[in-house]
């Protein structure tokens, strides 16, 4: 049995992984070395992707980068949370800001001393990766469509540095970027309306909040009529192997999400259709095995 000290170490440890969302960066890991086998090296032999200890470095400061930006965005979101979501609030606070804004510096700090190991172009980047973050989390969120779309490029840049790092320029790649970048943007502005109660006591300007559901709801309408041009671009004119299955999975999941968008009035029905989006998501980082289930064992050896 664990002592009354020990079970406060254990909620502290595991409110910080809930401040970090230790789950999303175990995820955005996943989904970087899959796409650097699977899309953006598929020449390259599996171990030489695998232990290659620059890409390594580089998923590393990318994961201490992310870490560090959902610290200092729950630090400046901390009164929104508690009318949007009390009860992740709570499990948050065992951690004290202090202790919160640390961690964030050395966080930083590390993920920059590990983009040396790569470069200084890397150290460059991850810098201004870290700033922006820093920006959006203190300036501009409270901004209508600007925070949004900050959010949804800062979302995609540890794979635009993992994309720039093996210099593949190919079509397809900019397809697949393109389809992650509106998904993660709709999403956004789901968020946006599943929090409109608490953007509106903090004074944030969000498009709900300026421009009106009704409005929020068919921009959003719009950003998911264009994601499905690069859905059928990838089902129609690029070779994806078997992630065609997941392609056309999509179309139906986002035709089902429009449906529902219009017919959605509640917060619980917003956090709905942002679990749709999110699963969307998460299954598309698993379906990347798709394009080949032979390629790994064929690169093994």
């Amino acid at each position: 049995m664990l002592n009354r000290k020990n079970k406060l170490l254990l909620l502290k440890l595991l409110s910080l992984f809930s401040v970090v969302r230790g789950y999303n960066i175990l995820l955005i890991i996943l989904a970087q070395y899959l796409a650097s086998i699977y899309i953006l090296s598929p020449n390259l032999p599996l171990r030489k992707v695998v232990f290659d200890t620059n890409l390594l470095a580089i998923i590393i400061a990318s994961a201490l980068v992310i870490a560090s930006g959902y610290i200092i965005n729950n630090f400046y979101d901390a009164e929104k949370d508690l009318i949007n979501k009390p009860h992740k609030t709570m499990l948050d606070r065992l951690v004290s800001q202090r202790f919160k804004l640390s961690t964030y510096f050395v966080l930083n700090f590390l993920a920059v001393f590990v983009a040396s190991y790569v470069s200084f172009k890397a150290v460059v980047f991850f810098s201004a990766y870290i700033f922006g973050i820093w920006l959006y989390s203190h300036k501009l969120k409270k901004m209508p469509f600007i925070g949004n779309f900050v959010s949804a490029t800062l979302a995609i840049s540890p794979f635009f540095v993992v994309f720039v790092y093996y210099r593949n320029f190919e079509a397809v790649i900019f397809v697949h970027a393109l389809f992650l970048f509106l998904l993660i943007l709709a999403r956004e502005m789901i968020k946006d309306l599943e929090n409109i109660k608490g953007d509106i006591a903090q004074n944030y300007k969000t498009i709900p909040v300026i421009l009106g559901v009704k409005f929020s709801k068919y921009l959003i309408a719009v950003l998911i009529l264009f994601t499905l041009i690069p859905s059928l671009l990838l089902i129609f004119k690029f070779d994806v192997g078997n992630m065609v299955i997941y392609f056309i999975g999509c179309v139906v999941f986002l035709l089902l999400f429009l449906i529902l968008l219009f017919k959605s009035e509640s917060k619980m029905h917003y956090v709905w259709l942002h679990n749709i989006l999110k699963f969307i998501i998460i299954s598309g980082v698993f379906s990347i095995l798709l394009i080949d289930i032979d390629l790994v064992l064929n690169r093994i050896l």
